[in-house]
């Protein structure tokens, strides 16, 4: 992904919405996920298998 956008205000304003975690954790989170993702795919190839693309 190479831009992620947002605007919480409406639902903020609107259902009363607050985010659980702040910004450096949500970036901690997903380069976590990335990270897994990228070893199990590393794990993958070694074996011997082929990794295809995903849809992201």
């Amino acid at each position: 992904m190479d831009t992620l956008l947002g605007d919480p205000s409406k639902a903020r304003r609107k259902l009363g919405w607050e985010p659980r975690i702040g910004f450096e954790e949500l970036v901690a989170e997903m380069v976590t996920a990335d990270l897994k993702e990228a070893e199990k795919d590393a794990m993958v190839r070694q074996k011997g298998y082929r990794i295809y693309g995903n849809a992201e």
